[in-house]
C-alpha cells in the first residue's frame, strides 16, 4: 500500500524558468539512467524476494519507494523550470510572449519552434511538466528494467544503475547555473552513491555471491586471460596473480591463435581452475540445493498470502488467514 506524502523528501526549488535544462534534466525522469528506471527496477525485483528473501524485499521497496520520491523531485524541478508556459500556451489567439519566458527575451519565435522541432512532444504535447520520456523525446520503455530473479545477479545489476544515474547527475550539474537546481542535483547524486553502498552491502552478505547464479562455469576458462591484441599487453589483476577467487591465479595466452589451434578448438585446453570440472559441479550442485531450500521453505505448498494484517514482521505469515 503507498501513501502520499505532500511533502517532497528534499526541498526543489529554482531561481528562473530555464526551459533548456528542463529539457536536459527530462532524461532523469524518462530516460534509461532515470529515477524512473531505478524505481520500476527494484520495484519488480522485489516481488521474487518476498518471501524467501524478506530482508532484501524490504530494502529493495524502501529504496523503490525512495526513487519514486527523487522521481517526484525531478519532475517538480523541470515542471518550475518550465515556468508559466501551460498558461502562456491557452493564449491561442495572442502573442502570448512564450517566446521571452523561454529565451530571457532576446530570441525570435523561431527559436522556440526549433527548440520544439528537437522534441515536440515536450513542448507541444506535455504543456508544461515532464513526459515520461528522455531529452531527446524517446518514450520510457519496460526494457529498461532488468530482474533476473537471482539475488546476486539482480544486486549487481542494481550497483550499475546506480553509477550511471550518478553519473549523469554529475554530467548535468555541468549545464546549470541555477545555485538551487544545483542543490537538488547534488542531493539527488549523493543519494544514488548511498543506494551504491546499500546494494553493495547486501550483496557482501550473500556468501557465495561468486560467479553470479549457481553454475561454477568450466575449469579450463574460468581463470584463463586471452590476450586478444598484438604489440604491447596491458597486465593486471585482471589477468595476472590471484583474480577474485579464493584460490587459483589466471593463466594469461599470450598466443590465443595457436592455442585454439594446437588444442582442437580449445576443447583439449588444459584445465586452469584450481578445482575440476567434477568438483566445480558438485559446488553448484551443493548451492543449487541450498537456494531451493531457501526458496521452497519460504513458500507455502497450498493457500499463500502476501501480508499479515497489521504486518508486524518482515515474513511473510506462514498461514494465510
Amino acid at each position: 500500500m503507498f501513501h502520499h506524502v505532500k511533502e517532497l523528501q528534499f526541498n526543489a526549488r529554482v531561481s528562473k524558468p530555464d526551459p533548456k535544462f528542463a529539457r536536459l534534466l527530462l532524461e532523469q525522469f524518462g530516460g534509461g539512467n532515470g529515477e524512473l528506471k531505478a524505481a520500476m527496477q527494484y520495484f519488480v525485483q522485489a516481488f521474487s524476494a518476498r518471501q524467501p528473501y524478506p530482508k532484501l524485499y524490504d530494502m529493495l521497496m524502501d529504496i523503490a519507494a525512495e526513487e519514486f520520491s527523487h522521481l517526484e523531485i525531478v519532475g517538480a524541478t523541470i515542471t518550475m523550470l518550465l515556468g508559466p508556459i501551460n498558461g502562456e500556451l491557452k493564449q491561442a489567439f495572442e502573442d502570448s510572449g512564450l517566446k521571452e519566458m523561454v529565451s530571457g527575451g532576446s530570441a525570435s519565435r523561431d527559436a522556440l519552434v526549433h527548440q520544439a522541432l528537437m522534441n515536440p512532444q515536450f513542448f507541444v504535447l506535455s504543456g508544461g511538466g515532464p513526459t515520461v520520456t528522455d531529452c531527446n523525446g524517446n518514450p520510457w520503455s519496460g526494457s529498461f528494467v532488468n530482474a533476473n530473479g537471482d539475488p546476486t545477479v539482480d544486486l549487481r545489476s542494481d550497483i550499475a544503475a546506480e553509477s550511471r544515474a550518478k553519473i549523469v547527475y554529475e554530467y548535468l550539474l555541468q549545464f546549470t547555473d541555477d545555485q538551487y537546481v544545483q542543490e537538488s542535483l547534488r542531493f539527488l547524486m549523493t543519494r544514488e552513491i548511498s543506494h551504491f553502498q546499500m546494494f553493495s552491502a547486501h550483496l557482501d552478505q550473500i556468501q557465495p555471491n561468486f560467479p553470479p547464479g549457481i553454475l561454477q562455469g568450466d575449469a579450463r576458462f574460468t581463470h584463463t586471460y586471452f590476450n586478444m591484441s598484438n604489440g604491447a599487453s596491458a597486465r593486471g589483476p585482471w589477468n595476472q596473480g590471484q583474480g577474485p577467487w579464493a584460490k587459483g591465479e589466471w593463466t594469461y595466452v599470450e598466443d590465443p591463435i595457436g592455442a585454439v589451434r594446437e588444442s582442437n578448438g580449445l576443447t583439449n585446453f588444459q584445465q586452469t581452475a584450481p578445482m575440476s570440472n567434477q568438483e566445480m559441479d558438485e559446488v553448484g550442485k551443493k548451492l543449487g540445493k541450498q537456494r531451493y531450500q531457501e526458496i521452497s521453505k519460504a513458500v507455502p505448498k497450498s493457500t499463500n498470502q502476501w501480508s499479515a494484517y497489521p504486518q508486524t514482521g518482515l515474513e511473510s505469515p506462514r498461514k494465510a488467514s
